[in-house]
């Protein structure tokens, strides 16, 4: 075999990328839990602020000094970590449910650079899509929120980083459910592992004393990682990005974990 005819069949990261975007994209469940997120985070959004703005006249005096406009705003962002997350785990177990994973790793044998593709297009993707959609959903709340004058600027101190914080987030969480997802190799187990530890376990931990509750929350995925949507820093939480940081820390250990089973097992 000549040495071109070798350079054209070998197995690139490159090669790898472009394999993965045309999986990602030809699959339903992508545009289906995309399309899901953005109209999340955009129409969650402007309902929850057109309550708001409704019932904002009739709130007590603690209720309104304790009205945080983003945080109303970025209600769509929680609905929408649900179908991004879900669909982090689809990405790999989705392969794994048809026998297709076979195919994948004996194409690229070494069977790390399958996951780090999958993990560079899926998060491109997530974060290139939902940061206009949290800037448009930003614009269209505060819209609805001036009308009773409660409303804050762009340039407001915060907010921008809030912004590009909830797109981040959203990447960050995606890959996090694609972690799991390789660690499990199950759809149903997938979804169920990433739920628990962004849904059940946190309302869990109200059970116990609330000292403890305030030494553990901070540290677990969801609640840290959302500080980075915050523009208002309370006490017992991390620093906006002290607390994505730890988001992203818990997402490279299980994609570490991921990558270490994924040479070890069989398929």
């Amino acid at each position: 075999m000549s040495t071109a005819a070798v350079a054209v069949g070998r197995v690139t990261e490159a090669r790898a990328v472009l394999s993965e975007w045309t999986k990602l994209r030809s699959l339903r469940s992508t545009r289906w839990s995309l399309l899901a997120a953005i109209v999340g985070t955009i129409g969650i959004a402007a309902l929850a602020c057109a309550v708001v703005a409704n019932h904002y006249p009739r709130m007590d005096a603690h209720e309104k000094a304790n009205f945080h406009p983003l945080e109303v705003n970025f209600v769509g962002v929680l609905l929408a970590q649900l179908a991004i997350g879900v669909l982090g785990v689809l990405v790999i177990t989705g392969e794994y449910s048809t026998g297709m994973i076979r195919s994948t790793l004996i194409a690229v044998p070494k069977r790390l650079p399958v996951l780090w593709a999958k993990a560079a297009v899926f998060g491109a993707v997530v974060f290139v899509l939902m940061l206009p959609a949290v800037v448009v959903a930003f614009f269209v709340g505060q819209a609805l929120l001036a009308s009773q004058h409660i409303d804050v600027a762009f340039s407001h101190p915060g907010v921008e980083r809030a912004i590009v914080g909830a797109a981040l987030y959203l990447t960050v969480i995606g890959l996090l459910g694609l972690g799991l997802g390789a660690i499990v190799r199950n759809t149903a187990g997938g979804i169920a592992a990433f739920a628990g530890l962004l849904f059940v376990i946190p309302p869990l931990l109200n059970v116990l004393p609330s000292s403890w509750n305030d030494a553990i929350s901070p540290y677990l995925p969801g609640d840290a990682g959302t500080q980075v949507l915050s523009i208002a820093h309370e006490g017992h939480h991390l620093s906006p990005w002290g607390g994505f940081a730890i988001l992203c820390a818990w997402t490279a250990f299980f994609v570490a974990v991921a990558a270490v089973l994924l040479v070890r097992r069989d398929t």
